[in-house]
């Protein structure tokens, strides 16, 4: 007797739509390019002209940045999520989507930084650093309870810091679909350690697991965060352009996460393997724009 296929479930057409979206969010151009269109220079060509110890500068304002934001999310876990900027009520999170995020309030509070960050030039990286990731954690945390994403439980909350690796693809580019080669590169780190955060709460901190995960969200992140310091360091950039780095930079970020999460909404629904197909046969809009950059 031959076994009966199973079919995988399909998703209704406004879930189709919030797929593609989500794929369209999640394949967008790298932030390199989308920096270099904001000051008008390559940033590769910036990145060479990064001062003498500026990659060590950086790594170390990145760990310290990630490791701010990972005190807050394991700070208050278990306890109902906290009031973000734009929230009227302060209302524990369910799981079917929420209210709509206002990336927007996010985005003005940290080109208030990148205002600072440009006047007074690389040097106010380690002061400025905490603050806007501490932000753009924030608004992440904001965006994934959009999606229904529970923040009181510890997966969740890790979820929203992994968006800062997961904001890069170029080395998945021959991957037939990058965002689930990136996430399933951390997949496992976030739940090793979400185990330890929902056993130990705060005294998890520090221990192996989650200093395996934020060494690897460190490593992509801190790449990226390198992109944005070079943007800056054209010389007299000034609180105007430097506001504009710190915009692009945050919507970058917003975008990733509007993408991961939806994806993980439909995926409650339909199961992973049925979104993956889903996703896998919508037309890549990055590809496209890829094969026409090469013609």
């Amino acid at each position: 007797m031959e076994p009966i296929p199973i079919t995988e479930p399909e998703l209704a057409p406004d879930d189709l739509a919030t797929l593609a979206r989500a794929k369209q969010a999640l394949e967008a151009q790298p932030l390199a390019m989308k920096l270099a269109s904001a000051v008008g220079t390559p940033i590769e060509r910036l990145l060479e002209r990064l001062p003498a110890g500026a990659h060590d500068t950086i790594a170390d304002a990145t760990r310290r940045a990630l490791d701010a934001s990972l005190r807050a999310a394991v700070a208050t876990l278990g306890a109902p999520a906290p009031t973000l900027a734009g929230d009227d009520n302060g209302a524990a999170p369910s799981r079917a989507p929420s209210a709509k995020p206002r990336d927007w309030l996010h985005k003005v509070a940290v080109a208030t930084t990148g205002a600072a960050g440009g006047a007074f030039g690389f040097f106010a990286l380690p002061a400025e650093l905490p603050v806007t990731t501490t932000l753009m954690f924030r608004s992440i945390c904001d965006i994934a309870r959009s999606e229904g994403e529970d923040l009181r439980e510890a997966e969740a909350r890790l979820q929203c810091l992994a968006i800062f690796g997961m904001g890069s693809h170029e080395q998945d580019e021959q991957a037939d679909f990058g965002y689930f080669v990136a996430r399933g590169a951390l997949a496992q780190a976030i739940s090793k350690a979400s185990s330890e955060l929902a056993s130990k709460g705060v005294a998890a901190h520090g221990t192996p697991a989650l200093v395996r995960l934020m060494n690897v969200i460190a490593a992509r992140f801190s790449a990226q965060v390198s992109e944005q310091v070079a943007a800056k360091s054209i010389p007299a950039i000034g609180a105007v352009l430097g506001a504009a780095v710190n915009t692009v930079f945050i919507d970058h970020f917003q975008q990733t996460a509007h993408g991961h999460f939806a994806v993980r909404r439909l995926e409650r629904r339909y199961g992973s393997a049925a979104v993956q197909a889903a996703y896998r046969a919508i037309e890549s809009t990055s590809s496209g724009r890829a094969s026409r950059s090469r013609a």
